[in-house]
């Protein structure tokens, strides 16, 4: 009799221990960020951000009680190796959903991988065509490149400038902003009297500046990703150029200041409220996350944490709710994702529907200025 309760007792602590393990199994994010290459300046600190929330989010008892597991691969900004890694992360590791990828050529490249597998993506790039038209297991957090283009529009006809040289990146960020800017201009009453290209390599624009300088313009938008836009504004100030410098949303971080060294100062552009969430208005509904995300990163990396960091904050933070709300199923992730409103977060107040799958509007954007190697409010 003692041996059967005995084998009894065992047996039933084996199924408690088993039940609770498998209770406990974590759920499973996959990641694509380009941590290393020429867009580590976005890679890295959106690897450091999803870790970071991922770790307090397990750390504060995970979500509905299950641990998250990040997986996360460096995809080294090349599209071919985005699709592979995005294949491993669906097959091999069987994530409930993908983060990333740091550039819009990479999501590109992996949005029909997702689509078929039907695995939500919450994209961390900014190109308008990832989410127009609307793919249905698509999302990102970065904010449109038409919304940035539309700002500083605004800023120049406030300011009665209306004739413009372009000089954009000859990449997907590129185009897409340059689709934009030639889309939107007449809107605005703005012409544009010079439109040039340079190459993401390129160590030198001085030719295309010397071509602006000789135009009608009465301002430059450049638009890329470092470090490109820091060798153009150090041209421009070897060269004299002494018009307004506006740059895209794509250099959003201390790195450019530090690139650009002092030819930075005086330059413009659109910015997540991050970059300036000390000068914010208390009543302004991002201003606590803000605030927050900043402290965290500090105190993990010894750095600011910045605008693209907040990308990758903003998709686990999103992915979190909508497990909360739908569970762990990818059908029911994306579900969720898509019912989501009014979420404040890094990047703006997101609310996605089954038409916009980008979730903002233009407020998500301030105009900033560099002033003294650091970042003012335009107003």
């Amino acid at each position: 009799m003692k041996r059967l309760i005995s084998t009894g007792l065992a047996s039933f602590a084996l199924l408690c221990f088993s039940t609770a393990a498998f209770a406990a199994a974590p759920i499973k994010i996959g990641a694509l960020f380009a941590v290393t290459g020429p867009a580590s300046f976005l890679g890295e600190p959106e690897r450091n951000s999803a870790q970071m929330v991922v770790d307090e989010i397990n750390k504060a008892g995970g979500v509905k009680g299950r641990q998250l597991e990040l997986v996360v691969y460096d995809t080294g900004g090349d599209a071919t190796k985005a699709v592979q890694l995005a294949n491993k992360l669906i097959k091999n590791d069987r994530v409930v959903a993908i983060i990333g990828p740091s550039t819009t050529g990479d999501t590109m490249a992996v949005i029909p991988v997702v689509e078929k597998a039907r695995i939500p993506l919450i994209s961390c790039s900014a190109g308008i065509k990832i989410t127009e038209p609307v793919k249905k297991y698509v999302f990102k957090t970065a904010q449109n490149d038409t919304l940035a283009v539309a700002r500083i529009f605004e800023q120049l006809k406030k300011e009665k400038k209306t004739k413009v040289a372009l000089l954009t990146v000859s990449d997907s960020f590129g185009s897409s902003g340059r689709e934009q800017l030639k889309s939107q201009a007449s809107r605005f009453g703005i012409e544009i009297v010079a439109d040039d290209t340079y190459s993401p390599k390129d160590t030198d624009m001085t030719a295309q500046l010397t071509k602006i300088r000789a135009s009608r313009a009465q301002a430059v938008i450049c638009w890329g990703t470092n470090p490109g836009p820091a060798v153009v504004a150090r041209n421009a100030k070897q060269l004299g150029l002494n018009l307004p410098l506006y740059m895209s949303h794509g250099v959003s971080s201390k790195k450019f200041i530090d690139l650009a060294g002092d030819a930075a100062e005086g330059i413009r552009l659109p910015s997540g409220k991050v970059l300036v969430a000390d000068l914010l208005p208390k009543s302004d509904k991002q201003k606590a996350s803000l605030l927050a995300f900043v402290k965290d990163y500090q105190r993990h990396y010894k750095a600011e944490g910045d605008h693209f960091g907040g990308h990758a904050w903003d998709a686990v933070m999103l992915l979190k709710g909508a497990i909360e709300r739908g569970g762990d199923t990818p059908e029911g992730i994306r579900t969720q994702l898509e019912a989501t409103r009014g979420f404040a977060g890094i990047g703006g107040v997101f609310s996605y529907s089954a038409h916009d799958h980008a979730g903002l509007t233009k407020d998500a954007f301030v105009l900033v200025e560099v002033k003294k190697k650091d970042w003012a409010l335009v107003k």
